[in-house]
C-alpha cells in the first residue's frame, strides 16, 4: 500500500519544512513522500518530489533533500495554473498526489490552507498529524548540536561585551552611565549589540537591554537611560544566517555597588538555575525540571506567579517558565513549564529563572542545554555573577 504526506509553503518562513528539505528559498514549495511497502530489510521504502519555481530547481537538484525535483508546470490540472505562485504550486501538488493514484493524504500542521483546499477541490482526503515533524526537529542530530554551539558561543561573546561595557561605563548626573562622552540608553546598548552580531553573520531580534523597574516585566525590551546600582537585565537570541540556528542567553549585570537586595535575587535565581539543570534528563518531563525551579525558588523565600491585587511594590516573584526549546526558532517544544512534556534525547533547551520586584526591577540567568539519557551538557561558559568589572 502506498502512503503519501506532504508538507508545503515557504522555507524561508516554515523552519519544519526547512528541515525537511533543507533547501532554503523564499517561494512556495511543497514536498511529497510516498511510502511503500517495506522492503528486505523491513525498513519502509520511500521516495519523495519537491516542487519548486522552475528558476530554482538546478539549485535543488544539487544540495534539496528530495529523490525527484519539478516545478509547477510539470504538474499542470486540467484546469491550467493560477497566475499567484502560492495557488499554482498548490494545485501543481494537488495534481501530482491525483495522478499518484492516492487519494488519501497525511500532513503536518503547519500546512497552509491553500494547500487543503486544492487538495480538497481534487478529491484528496487530508489528515493532519499534528505531531508529524515536531519530534524529529526536537531530536537535535550531530550537526545541528554544533550549529547551536557555535551560534551560543558567538551570543556569549556578545554578551561578555554589553556586560563589560555596562560595568565599566562612566557615571554622569542623576546616577546615568555615559560612554565616551554620552549618555548610555538601552537603545543604544541595543545597537551596539546588532552591530557586533551583524558584522559576524548574525541576524539579531530587538534584544532585551533592560534597566532597574523597566526589568519587573520580564519582557520589556528595555528603553532610556542605564543607571549605576541598579540590575540590567540583557537578553541576546540571534540567528546565524548560515546555519539558520540560533543563540539564546541571558545575564543580569550592576554598575558600582550591589544592594543586598539585589544579591539575594541573584542568589536565588542561580540556585534555582543549578536545581533546575540537575533536574533535566531524558525521561522527565519538562513541568518536573519547572517544579524544581519553584521549589528552589520558594526555599529562597520568594514566590511564584504574578503579584496579587494591590500587592506592594516589593513583591518579589518568579512570572514565567523556567524555559524552552530552541533550534530553528529561539522559541521552539518542548516548554520547561505547567504541562512541558516528556524530554527527549537531542532536545536543545533553555534554563532561564528569574525573579521580578516592581520598585527593583529584574534578574535573570539563562544557560543553554543539550538533553542526554542521563542529563544535560551545558552550552553555556559564561560567568553568572552580577559584578563585569
Amino acid at each position: 500500500m502506498k502512503i503519501a504526506r506532504m508538507m508545503a509553503g515557504i522555507p524561508t518562513l516554515n523552519a519544519g519544512l526547512y528541515r525537511k528539505i533543507r533547501f532554503l528559498v523564499g517561494d512556495p514549495v511543497a514536498w511529497i513522500e510516498f511510502y511503500s511497502e517495506e522492503g528486505s530489510a523491513g525498513v519502509p521504502v520511500t521516495e519523495s518530489t519537491l516542487i519548486l519555481r522552475d528558476i530554482e530547481m538546478q539549485r535543488a537538484r544539487a544540495s534539496a533533500n528530495a529523490t525527484h525535483i519539478a516545478c509547477p508546470a510539470d504538474f499542470t490540472p486540467t484546469g491550467g495554473l493560477s497566475g499567484d505562485r502560492e495557488t499554482a504550486t498548490a494545485q501543481s501538488a494537488a495534481e501530482f498526489v491525483v495522478r499518484s493514484g492516492c487519494r488519501q493524504l497525511t500532513v503536518d500542521r503547519s500546512l497552509p490552507m491553500i494547500y487543503a483546499e486544492m487538495l480538497n477541490r481534487a478529491g484528496i482526503a487530508v489528515h493532519c498529524d499534528t505531531e508529524w515533524g515536531l519530534i524529529e526537529r526536537r531530536q537535535k542530530d550531530a550537526s545541528e548540536i554544533e550549529a547551536i554551539r557555535f551560534a551560543q558561543q558567538q551570543t556569549e561573546e556578545v554578551m561578555r561585551l554589553a556586560c563589560q561595557t555596562i560595568a565599566r561605563a562612566g557615571v554622569g548626573e542623576d546616577n546615568v552611565l555615559m560612554l565616551e562622552g554620552r549618555v548610555l540608553t538601552s537603545e543604544r546598548m541595543q545597537s551596539m549589540i546588532d552591530v557586533w552580531l551583524l558584522e559576524r553573520g548574525f541576524s539579531n531580534p530587538m534584544s532585551i537591554v533592560a534597566c532597574g523597574p523597566v526589568g519587573a516585566d520580564c519582557h520589556d525590551h528595555g528603553h532610556g537611560p542605564i543607571r549605576t546600582m541598579e540590575p540590567v537585565i540583557v537578553d541576546i537570541f540571534p540567528r546565524d544566517k548560515k546555519s539558520l540556528y540560533n543563540g539564546d542567553c541571558t545575564r543580569t549585570v550592576v554598575h558600582g555597588k550591589i544592594s543586598p537586595t539585589i544579591a539575594s535575587m541573584h542568589a536565588a535565581v542561580a540556585k534555582a538555575k543549578a536545581a533546575a539543570t540537575a533536574a533535566v534528563r531524558a525521561g522527565v518531563t519538562g513541568q518536573s525540571v519547572h517544579e524544581a525551579t519553584s521549589r528552589s525558588i520558594e526555599a529562597s523565600g520568594y514566590k511564584m506567579g504574578f503579584p496579587p491585587e494591590g500587592a506592594q511594590d516589593e513583591f518579589t516573584s518568579m512570572t514565567h517558565g523556567t524555559g524552552h526549546g530552541l533550534g530553528l526558532e529561539v522559541h521552539e517544544p518542548p516548554l520547561l513549564a505547567l504541562g512541558g512534556p516528556e524530554l527527549l534525547v537531542g532536545d536543545v533547551v533553555t534554563i532561564e529563572p528569574g525573579l521580578y520586584c516592581k520598585s527593583v526591577g529584574g534578574v535573570r540567568l539563562e544557560d543553554m542545554v543539550v538533553v542526554t539519557s542521563d542529563g544535560c551538557i551545558n552550552l553555556n561558559s559564561l560567568p553568572e555573577g552580577l559584578d563585569w568589572s
